[in-house]
């Protein structure tokens, strides 16, 4: 069902052409992608710092850092990708 909708909606964009794919991927979405993944590695992050240290402090220390530069980093990744036209359509 979703690799039927993903498949659906690059062949529209691919129809429109490059000036419609790039315009699909808007900066919200990419801030609100970012968030969330961010959410998902952070936890992630933190989880395997408790592991490593033993300390919970430390661990929320180090995701709590982590989350805001990672978040950023991919942000920055996501819309410099977006400029690039290898493989769009």
């Amino acid at each position: 069902m979703i690799i039927d909708q993903i498949i659906t909606s690059s062949k529209g964009i691919a129809e429109k052409g490059f000036e419609a794919d790039i315009k699909s991927e808007r900066p919200i979405r990419s801030i609100v992608k970012a968030m969330s993944w961010r959410i998902v590695g952070t936890i992630d992050t933190m989880i395997i710092s408790w592991f490593v240290t033993g300390e919970l402090v430390m661990a929320l220390s180090i995701g709590s850092i982590e989350v805001l530069t990672k978040m950023v980093l991919y942000y920055g990744h996501e819309r410099i990708w977006n400029l690039i036209k290898w493989r769009k359509h």
